[in-house]
């Protein structure tokens, strides 16, 4: 089960209905209802009877959250006050935002059960507190609407059951210290306006006020302190009581107001604000996707990524070299623009030979680049770019001040903590120096992996399985009698000729020719007949390329990598291959390693049986929800 809903009452006949109905009629079904009632003498036990809910024993609100929680399945904790209204798709915007933003505890913004201006007026004031504060003080004003992992709310001990009052904001400070917290952008609640019709809008802002600087100061709050009573009709407090309140309210609203006044000065800063009319009244968002050129991985991956959100956005496509070619024959909407290619001498990257090919290119390149995407943004206003480790899709992001996504495999190196040989320790910093000049700064990191380690701390980034062709999902793997060669460097020929020693097929890839020479047979790449070579070869031999290693593992082939030395990302796909059990990362071709690892296919192949395969729905939706946030 996704979802418990819990909900604390006492002699909640007349609201409980409204926020059970609400419940009801949510597109969204994977849930149970959790009713901790604190003894009610009114029809309020057996309205939830009837509802279908759960029901155990309450008490004071913190007693009958953590009543609830003991019993809850779900995986996730919603604690929700019983005079509440659920808004429409409240409960899908939530867990989809939730999930998305992965989050450890979370709460969702207010809308008032009322018309009136100075009710709306009050709960957005709230609303803007809540998430201007979100990242310096996680804090929620009332439970309305709570969401947090249940394994969470089991670490931390759940609410504090001792507090008569600001339970709620105690909770979501201690376990927002130890997950991430937000307040949650799209859901918004219903909330009951019966306080401030009983008490009157200046008692609740005073205790309200009174609550929120002890929570900011650290001290905790007593409800005696703030007159403050759970039931209904409590007298309004004194006039004295009010005047000593006075001075902290007073701190209260100039927070409020600095808030508004940081969030005009940010909105009008904005160099593109101008152009945001014009991007809201158009039927679709634009979508610029910068692709490397350099190998096919980043193409392949990148048609498979386009193909699925062509229908949701227009896409314009930027790419160089072959990655120009390959995306031109598929899709509409495709530039060619300059770019940079690595050069290797014997399967070595050529450091001097890659920087002085790039200087004799460059002044081309920034040219062609200006033509084709600078222009093209300036006339288009595209409301995100994303890039795969395409260089001048940064350029053009800052520029124009257009936000970027990166969604690629080599930022695996910047943005989590990664395992590698230590004697590349050099290359590894190489390759991150790179990296970050490529992209700087770009709004959020999607990492594509068949190895899975921890983000770093403070990094904007998650991690999906690779981005694979449905041509690959709906192959049936068998064992032939040959083994696929795969290299993408020229520079490799002498490397594949040893392999004429051993009494094995080879079928090669890689050289742009169809011929035979013993037991290599070099083919034209031709994307049937690779499908149905490498679905039954019994073994692969590769450099690193990615994208070749991710199609091996979901075809169950054991692999032989061989990086390019001086290229850390290979190395680093290579390492892991060798460290899952894989196959074997090795740093030259041996014939006699080869044979040695063609005796252990078993064993590799064992482990491959159990990598479980994933389709590519995650990351699309992923890729989806960072547009649709970030070009607002």
């Amino acid at each position: 089960m996704i979802l418990s809903i819990i909900i604390p009452t006492y002699n909640e006949e007349e609201y409980l209905p409204v926020l059970l109905e609400s419940i009801k009629k949510q597109n969204f079904a994977d849930y149970e209802v959790i009713i901790a009632d604190a003894d009610s003498t009114d029809r309020t036990r057996e309205i939830a009877e009837e509802y279908g809910c759960i029901i155990v024993e309450g008490g004071m609100p913190g007693v009958g959250r953590n009543n609830g929680a003991k019993v809850a399945k779900g995986d996730y904790l919603l604690f929700l006050d019983s005079d509440l209204e659920l808004t429409e798709d409240y409960l899908r915007d939530v867990i989809y935002e939730f999930q998305m933003e992965r989050l450890g505890i979370a709460i969702t913004q207010m809308k008032p059960l009322s018309e009136k201006s100075e009710d709306r007026l009050l709960h957005n004031l709230a609303n803007y507190f809540m998430i201007g504060v979100e990242r310096i003080k996680p804090h929620g004003a009332g439970c309305y609407g709570i969401i947090v992992k249940r394994e969470l709310h089991e670490k931390c001990g759940g609410f504090d059951e001792e507090l008569t009052f600001g339970e709620d904001s105690d909770y979501i400070r201690r376990l927002g210290k130890v997950e991430r917290f937000k307040v949650l952008r799209k859901a918004k609640i219903g909330v009951s306006t019966r306080r401030l019709e009983e008490e009157g809008i200046e008692t609740l802002i005073q205790q309200y006020g009174k609550s929120t600087l002890n929570d900011f100061i650290g001290k905790k709050t007593d409800a005696e302190e703030l007159n403050y009573d759970f039931g209904h009709g409590k007298d309004h407090m004194d006039k004295t009581s009010l005047d000593k309140f006075a001075k902290e309210s007073e701190k209260i609203s100039r927070m409020f107001e600095n808030y508004d006044k940081s969030a005009e000065k940010i909105n009008t800063a904005k160099s593109y604000f101008k152009r945001t009319k014009a991007r809201k009244n158009r039927p679709k968002k634009i979508v610029f996707y910068c692709v490397c050129g350099e190998g096919m991985g980043h193409a392949i991956r990148s048609g498979v990524i386009i193909d699925r959100i062509k229908k949701k956005y227009d896409v314009y496509v930027f790419s160089h070299d072959r990655a120009y070619e390959y995306l031109n024959e598929k899709f509409d909407h495709v530039y060619r623009i300059g770019g940079f290619n690595t050069v290797y001498i014997n399967n070595k990257v050529n450091n001097l030979k890659t920087l002085q090919s790039a200087i004799r290119r460059n002044p081309t390149n920034i040219k062609v680049g200006y033509e084709e995407l600078y222009k093209k943004a300036r006339a288009l206003s595209p409301d995100v770019i994303v890039t795969d480790f395409e260089l001048y899709a940064t350029i053009v992001s800052k520029l124009l001040q257009i936000p970027l996504i990166t969604l690629d495999n080599i930022h695996m190196i910047t943005q989590t903590k990664i395992d590698y040989p230590p004697h590349h320790q050099t290359e590894m910093l190489k390759a991150k120096g790179v990296i970050k000049g490529y992209v700087v700064r770009a709004k959020f990191h999607i990492l594509t992996s068949f190895f899975f380690p921890k983000v770093r701390s403070g990094k904007k980034a998650v991690i999906y399985p690779p981005v694979i062709r449905e041509e690959i999902f709906k192959l049936k793997p068998t064992t032939g009698d040959h083994i696929i060669v795969y290299q993408t460097s020229k520079e490799s020929g002498k490397l594949v000729k040893r392999l004429k020693a051993l009494d094995e097929k080879f079928i090669v890839y890689g050289f742009n020719k169809n011929e035979v020479d013993e037991n290599l047979t070099y083919k034209e790449f031709n994307e049937n007949e690779f499908y149905d070579d490498l679905a039954s070869a019994k073994a692969v031999v590769c450099n690193g390329g990615f994208t070749f290693i991710s199609e091996a593992i979901t075809l169950k082939k054991p692999i032989y990598s061989v990086p390019a030395i001086g290229n850390f990302e290979q190395t680093l796909n290579g390492f892991y291959v060798q460290k899952l059990g894989y196959g074997e990362y090795h740093e030259n071709m041996s014939v006699k390693k080869l044979k040695i690892f063609l005796n252990r296919l078993d064993k590799y192949q064992n482990k491959l049986n159990k990598v479980k395969i994933y389709n590519n729905d995650g990351i699309i939706r992923e890729l989806e929800y960072r547009i649709e946030k970030y070009s607002k």
